[in-house]
């Protein structure tokens, strides 16, 4: 008589009901460069993913952990030209639009722990619509006298100024092929290979970053 091993159909996470939420950034992997494919056509563009938690959205996700927050994260290219998405996602954010000085070098852990309000949406997958994914629509600034609760996750950062392989293995398997894929990652790998550095940083006010 066999016994057979078989692998698990495919289940899908819990996800938060579309809405707006109040949300704190937690997180900032960066990717690195990988090849991407638009339109046909293959490129290496420099991505970096950023991740907000939810605190007054609780869920059961682990039995042994109890209530936790919901989690969602958005995958950007790492671009603050005028047109790209996280430049636009940040100006909404902050309540106020980049002079081309802050753009040219804006260092982006400095959303780390700023709070906003994010309004998700689900959407079918593009190579599987069966499945379906939660998706940052949009964000925007917390309104006059709404105060977000303390953050539950720490925060953390994964940048290859200074690779912290702790953060890197507490990633999931799925990010972890990504950054894999990067050419600073093999860099890592080959000490000999000089990769390029680049210093970010600006000056804040009152604004949130």
């Amino acid at each position: 008589m066999a016994i057979y091993a078989q692998k698990p159909e495919h289940t899908e996470f819990a996800k938060v009901e579309p809405g707006t939420y109040m949300a704190r950034c937690i997180s900032m992997i960066e990717i690195g460069h990988v090849t991407t494919e638009f339109n046909g056509e293959k490129k290496k563009v420099h991505k970096v993913m950023l991740t907000w938690e939810l605190p007054e959205e609780l869920a059961v996700f682990n039995e042994d952990k109890g209530p936790e927050p919901y989690v969602v994260s958005k995958t950007y290219t790492l671009s603050m030209h005028e047109k790209s998405t996280l430049r636009k996602d940040l100006e909404s954010w902050r309540g106020k639009g980049f002079t081309e000085l802050e753009a040219a070098k804006f260092d982006i852990t400095k959303l780390l722990g700023v709070p906003c309000l994010l309004t998700v949406t689900h959407q079918p997958g593009k190579t599987d619509p069966t499945k379906t994914y939660v998706v940052v629509a949009s964000i925007s600034r917390l309104m006059k006298g709404q105060e977000c609760p303390p953050p539950v996750n720490p925060s953390k950062v994964l940048s290859f100024d200074d690779f912290d392989w702790s953060v890197y293995e507490g990633l999931s398997d799925y990010m972890k092929d990504r950054i894999k894929e990067s050419d600073e990652f093999k860099a890592l790998q080959e000490p000999a290979m000089v990769r390029d550095e680049q210093d970010n940083g600006v000056n804040g006010d009152d604004l949130p970053f």
